[in-house]
C-alpha cells in the first residue's frame, strides 16, 4: 500500500509536470504559472515522503522509473522560462566554424554567416515576447532568440566543450530538443549515481529528492540549463573524493570550469581535514583542470577568455548590495553597506566551521551548508541555481534545505506578477530560512539523549 500511495502521487506529479510545461504563461500569465508550479511542488512534497515509507527494492525501481517519466515532461515543449540555451547552441555552432566564442558577441556582423532562421528569425517572429532586435546584414532590422546579443558569452570551458559536443553529434534540424535531450540524460545519469552512492552511504530512496524535484524537468530539462553536467559532476566528485582525493579533485574540478558555482562545495570536499597534503589533494587537481581546460581557449582567443563573467556579476548587483534584491534577508536587519562585509563573515565561519568538525566521510554534509548559507545570504533570483543544492539535499538528506529551492523557484516565476518582486524574495527566502532553522531543531532534538538514559549505577539505574 505504501508503494502505491508513492506511485500514484508520482503519477499525479508527472502530470501535473506536463500540463505546467504545456501550458506556458511565463510572459503572458506569470501569476498563473506561479499556482502551477506550486501545485508541482506541494505533489513533489508528497510523494518523496511516501516513498521514504516504501520498501526500499521497491522505492529504489520507483525512483528510477519515475525519475525518468519527471524528466521527460521537459520535453514537451521548447524552453518555458528561460533563453539561456539559445546561447549556448549559438555558442556550439561558432565553435564548430573554428572560432573562438569568447571572441564575439551573438550580434557581430562578423559572424553573420553562422546566423539561421531559427535563432535569428526577421518579419512578423520579432513582435513575439523575448525577442531582441538586432541590426541585419544590411542595416535592417532583425532579432534574435538569445539573450544579451550584444555581449560576449559567459560560460566556462568545459560548458563550451559541451555545446560543441552536443552541436556535433545532433542533426542540422533538431534545434532546441538536442540541448533538452542532452539535459534530460544528464539528470537521468544524475539519478543514477545518487543511488549507487546512496545504497552505499545512505537511503537510496533519497535520490527521490532529485528525480522528482520540479526544479530538474524545468530547469535541467526543458531550459536545458548547463548546470545540471556541474550538478552531476559534483555529485560524483563527493562521492569519489572520500576513497580517493585526487580523482575527486579531478571531478570537482571539472563542475567547476562547467559552471563555477560547484565551487562552493570545496569547503564539503575538505570537511574534517587536518593535513596540508590533504587538502592539496583535493585542491590541486582541481586547479589543474581548471587551468588545463582553459588552456585551448587562450589559445584560439583574441580577447578575454572571461567574456562577460564581470559584467555579469554587476548587472546582478552582487557588487552593489542595493542592487536587484540582493543580500535580501541580510537588509532587512542591517544597513546596504554593511551586507558584503557580513555575507564574507558568515561564510567564513561557515567553512571553518566544517573544515575543522565536519565528516570526512560525509563530505555531502558540509557542502551542503554551504551552498544553502550561501543561497540564503545571496538570495539569487535565477531559480536553477538551486539544482546543485537539490542534488546534495539527496546526498545528504536534510530535505528542509529543499525549501530554500523552492524560494528560488517562487521569486522567479512570479517576478512579473507581484507589484515588488523584492519583498516576495524576501518572503520566500525568509520562509525558508524559517523551515531550515525549524528542520535543524527538530534533528537536535531527535537526537538528543533523555536525561539519565543509559546511566547505570552498579547494574542499576542511578538516583539523583
Amino acid at each position: 500500500m505504501r508503494t502505491l500511495l508513492a506511485a500514484g502521487l508520482l503519477a499525479a506529479l508527472t502530470a501535473t509536470l506536463a500540463a505546467t510545461v504545456l501550458r506556458g504563461g511565463f510572459v503572458t500569465d506569470p501569476a498563473g504559472l506561479s499556482w502551477w508550479y506550486a501545485a508541482c511542488w506541494v505533489l513533489f512534497a508528497a510523494a518523496a515522503a511516501a516513498v521514504r515509507r516504501a520498501p526500499v527494492r521497491h522505492a529504489v525501481v520507483l525512483v528510477l522509473v519515475g525519475g525518468a517519466a519527471v524528466a521527460a515532461t521537459g520535453l514537451l515543449a521548447e524552453p518555458r522560462t528561460s533563453t539561456d540555451s539559445y546561447r549556448y547552441a549559438w555558442d556550439g555552432r561558432v565553435q564548430a566554424a573554428g572560432i573562438s566564442p569568447y571572441d564575439h558577441p551573438p550580434a557581430d556582423p562578423a559572424l553573420v554567416d553562422l546566423r539561421d532562421a531559427w535563432l535569428f528569425p526577421s518579419g512578423a517572429e520579432c513582435a513575439e515576447p523575448e525577442r531582441h532586435r538586432i541590426a541585419g546584414p544590411r542595416g535592417e532590422t532583425h532579432c534574435t532568440r538569445i539573450n544579451r546579443p550584444r555581449v560576449h558569452t559567459v560560460y566556462p570551458p568545459v560548458a563550451q566543450g559541451w555545446f560543441l559536443l552536443v552541436h556535433a553529434v545532433s542533426p542540422d534540424d533538431v534545434r532546441h530538443k538536442a540541448l533538452q535531450t542532452q539535459g534530460a540524460l544528464l539528470a537521468v545519469g544524475t539519478t543514477a549515481v545518487l543511488v549507487l552512492v546512496l545504497r552505499r552511504r545512505g537511503d537510496p530512496r533519497m535520490a527521490a529528492y532529485w528525480a522528482w524535484c520540479p526544479a530538474v524537468p524545468v530547469e535541467a530539462v526543458n531550459n536545458a540549463h548547463v548546470d545540471v553536467l556541474g550538478v552531476l559532476l559534483s555529485v560524483a566528485g563527493l562521492a569519489v573524493v572520500v576513497r580517493n582525493r585526487w580523482g575527486g579533485g579531478v571531478l570537482l574540478g571539472a563542475a567547476v570550469a562547467t559552471k563555477l558555482l560547484p565551487a562552493v562545495v570545496l569547503p564539503g570536499a575538505l570537511s574534517g581535514v587536518r593535513r596540508i597534503r590533504d587538502a592539496a589533494a583535493v585542491l590541486l587537481p582541481a586547479s589543474a583542470v581548471v587551468a588545463v581546460s582553459y588552456l585551448p581557449y587562450l589559445l584560439l582567443s583574441k580577447g578575454s577568455v572571461l567574456g562577460y563573467l564581470g559584467g555579469y556579476a554587476e548587472e546582478e548587483g552582487y557588487d552593489d548590495p542595493a542592487a536587484r534584491g540582493r543580500y535580501g534577508l541580510l537588509r532587512l536587519v542591517l544597513p546596504d553597506a554593511w551586507a558584503q562585509a557580513a555575507v564574507a563573515v558568515v561564510m567564513m565561519a561557515v567553512v571553518a566551521y566544517v573544515l575543522w568538525r565536519g565528516a570526512p566521510e560525509r563530505p555531502f554534509s558540509g557542502a551542503l551548508l554551504v551552498t544553502g548559507t550561501a543561497f540564503l545570504l545571496m538570495t539569487p533570483r535565477y531559480s536553477w541555481y538551486a539544482l546543485l543544492l537539490v542534488a546534495l539535499v539527496a546526498l545528504d538528506g536534510r530535505w528542509e534545505w529543499l525549501a530554500v529551492a523552492a524560494a528560488g523557484a517562487a521569486r522567479y516565476v512570479a517576478a512579473s506578477a507581484v507589484a515588488d518582486v523584492d519583498v516576495l524574495g524576501n518572503i520566500a527566502y525568509g520562509a525558508a530560512a524559517v523551515a531550515v532553522l525549524i528542520g535543524a531543531a527538530v534533528r537536535r532534538s531527535a537526537h538528543r539523549p533523555q536525561a539519565g538514559r543509559d546511566r547505570q549505577c552498579d547494574g542499576r539505574p542511578c538516583v539523583g
